[in-house]
């Protein structure tokens, strides 16, 4: 009933809404592009790097019979299953983005739609480079056996990285959190 009725300028609640708020959805519009732009470009790299790191094996391959020469190894198949789930996640994440990237930003969708597709990229965007840094650590596992202090020394450095990424990201995060409770 009251969605129905109109004020003394002849507007409904969402029309006066929505002209009073303009300026806002232009806002946020251009802020959902440029996230999702670089967003966008930096699951891109993460992309490439893992494509490239699982056909450029640590250790090469025997040439011989062309088999990998850590194959067999626990090292090689947690570097291994971190490229891939890595390049899985950078692609989702990079396929949401662009999601948000072609949307058609109306009022309606910066509500729900949005929102879901963002966490989702933010999501997906930290676990690739959580997983990358465990392709790393595992690749530098294979390679300098024998040298565990160096290993040991770079798995912790790893960490600084993804918590710079976590705690750079945990504010957006939460803050989308909690809009999309409230709406």
């Amino acid at each position: 009933m009251c969605k129905e009725s109109k004020n003394a300028g002849g507007l409904k609640p969402n029309e006066l809404f929505t002209k009073n708020h303009e300026q806002l959805l232009k806002d946020g519009r251009q802020w959902a592009k440029d996230t999702s732009s670089s967003f966008t470009i930096v699951g891109t790299l993460i992309i490439t790097i893992m494509f490239a790191a699982a056909f450029t094996l640590p250790g090469g391959n025997n040439q011989n019979n062309g088999i990998p020469v850590f194959l067999g190894k626990d090292a090689f198949s947690l570097f291994i299953i971190a490229d891939a789930l890595s390049l899985i996640a950078s692609s989702s994440s990079v396929l949401m983005f662009i999601g948000i990237l072609t949307s058609r930003y109306a009022e309606k969708d910066f509500n729900t739609s949005l929102p879901i597709k963002l966490l989702f990229g933010l999501i997906t965007i930290f676990l690739s480079v959580v997983f990358m840094m465990c392709a790393f650590c595992a690749a530098l596992a294979m390679m300098l056996k024998g040298y565990r202090w160096i290993v040991i020394a770079a798995i912790v450095l790893a960490i600084i990285p993804i918590s710079v990424f976590m705690l750079s990201l945990l504010r957006l995060f939460l803050e989308i959190c909690i809009s999309l409770v409230r709406s």
